[in-house]
């Protein structure tokens, strides 16, 4: 399960990287930010299509501990459990 999440929000993030960033250069350790390159209005995009592909709600709270894909996968999982 938590492997098929990871897919889901790999192709979820794969929409919103630079040209210069490839796929395979997302890991569950990777950094939206520092290491993906992307922005904060991509970011806003990317929690957005989570919600909507995980049909849950995140808080302000939740977007500010997002740093990183394993973070992000943290978050949908409690969200998923709540």
């Amino acid at each position: 399960m938590k492997e098929e999440r990871y897919q889901i929000l790999k192709t979820i993030i794969k929409n919103y990287l630079p040209e210069d960033v490839s796929i395979d250069a997302v890991s569950q350790e990777s950094n939206f930010v520092s290491e993906l390159n992307i922005n904060s209005a991509n970011l806003v995009d990317i929690v957005l299509d989570v919600e909507d592909e995980f049909d849950i709600r995140l808080e302000n709270e939740d977007m500010e501990e997002m740093l990183t894909v394993n973070d992000a996968l943290a978050i949908i999982d409690k969200k998923l459990s709540a």
